[in-house]
């Protein structure tokens, strides 16, 4: 199990962005105004290129050292963290196919800075993840047509990944330039929490595709489901160590305390002092889950890949109990860190009263986001299928990956 922890360099890269991106959220939740400097700043600092490896471009940094900085970015700005979730899906699938022409060529777009953007979901009418979305052709071109919502990121993006069913087969993605005619993104999301994500709709009226840039979904139990949910809790154990900072230091300005209190100031009072020592543990705690999880994907995506130079039986079993163990630590630490950090985002209003709700402190914002974050894949179903491998062994149903196998339209684009 690799232990390896953030090198010095990319910390020093980093947080001075992460500082003063910190600074304005207050003004941002207050304001809605969409961090998309912000996140060009980031990019621009490869965050996005840091699992892309040296070669084409990027950091070639491990799974646990980028989710140490995720868990920095999700306290600054929790938004941005689930702006970029799609974009490391992305990046995952095409650094499992870095030995193909496909991997090669968007590798080395993403290690040049460009940031992949989502438009999945749909609001009405799909079921179990079928998509109304249509690709069909028309005088020799593939054109894109529908409605998507909850484009997480879209508006952050170069690119977004659109997916599709392609008739009655299987489902695929396309992706198109942010910039492609046809395509218009809209910041119109309703949501309590994560107002700044760019989760609004996606229109599709036309939008020519290129063919080198379809590509085939596939299902692995390791990967896909694994990352994107992983992001989510390394956003939420942010959002505790945030929320457990910022009470902190309203406490520590506090001038005034209940008559029934058990000190004169409230950073001296022991009750209070306990509230913050156990939201303090539970905030660190969180993050060692996040990274304990994120060490068991390193090993078994690393020997999934070794795997290809020695595809025995025997190699490919220990490679499947590896990522088992990956994906239900996942599902475990779902449970685990959500009901938590609810906890956190909720306790800490038990050290101010009502001087603690006052708006301009906006320490409500920490318990929208993590209530809206707890509302993806809802844990009651990672619970259940938790419950009936124990019962059964049945392994965990995995979501489609943007896959490793051939184009289901073109050949492998030339690099």
């Amino acid at each position: 199990m690799t232990t390896t922890a953030v090198p010095t360099d990319l910390l020093t890269r980093f947080r001075p962005l992460l500082a003063r991106i910190a600074a304005g959220a207050r003004e941002r939740e207050a304001t809605r105004r969409l961090p998309l400097a912000e996140a060009r700043e980031l990019a621009a600092l490869g965050l996005g290129a840091l699992r892309v490896p040296e070669e084409f471009g990027g950091s070639g940094a491990s799974l646990r050292q980028l989710f140490e900085l995720l868990v920095e970015l999700g306290a600054a700005e929790s938004n941005l963290v689930q702006a970029f979730r799609v974009h490391f899906r992305f990046t995952e699938d095409r650094w499992e196919e870095r030995d193909t022409a496909r991997g090669r060529l968007w590798l080395g777009r993403i290690g040049g800075g460009a940031v992949i953007g989502n438009a999945t979901s749909e609001r009405s009418g799909n079921v179990r993840g079928r998509t109304n979305t249509t690709l069909r052709e028309a005088g020799g071109r593939l054109l894109l047509d529908g409605t998507k919502y909850y484009s997480t990121g879209s508006l952050y993006a170069d690119w977004i990944s659109v997916a599709v069913q392609r008739g009655e087969g299987d489902r695929i993605t396309a992706l198109v330039p942010r910039d492609a005619p046809g395509l218009e993104l809209l910041d119109d999301y309703t949501g309590f929490g994560q107002r700044l994500s760019g989760s609004g709709t996606t229109l599709l009226t036309d939008v020519e595709v290129d063919p080198a840039h379809v590509i085939p979904q596939v299902r692995r139990h390791a990967g896909t489901t694994s990352i994107v949910q992983l992001v989510h809790l390394a956003t939420l154990a942010g959002i505790a160590r945030r929320a457990v900072d910022e009470a902190a230091e309203f406490v520590r300005r506090r001038r005034r305390s209940y008559g029934h209190g058990s000190a004169d100031l409230a950073a001296e009072d022991p009750l209070v002092q306990q509230v913050l020592g156990r939201v303090d543990a539970i905030a660190h705690t969180t993050r060692q889950i996040v990274l304990a999880v994120a060490d068991d994907l390193d090993t078994a995506k690393n020997a999934r890949w070794a795997v290809k130079a020695d595809p025995t039986p025997a190699a490919e079993e220990q490679v499947r109990e590896l990522e088992q163990r990956a994906e239900l630590g996942v599902l475990r630490a779902q449970s685990v860190v959500i009901d938590q950090v609810l906890h956190v985002t909720t306790e800490i209003f038990e050290v101010g009263g009502a001087s603690a709700v006052e708006e301009n402190l906006r320490l409500d914002r920490h318990w929208r986001n993590a209530r809206v974050l707890s509302s993806h894949n809802p844990a009651i179903y990672r619970e259940r299928q938790i419950g009936e491998h124990l019962l059964t062994g049945v392994l965990p149903v995995s979501f489609p990956s943007v896959g490793v196998a051939p184009s289901l339209l073109a050949e492998e684009p030339s690099s």
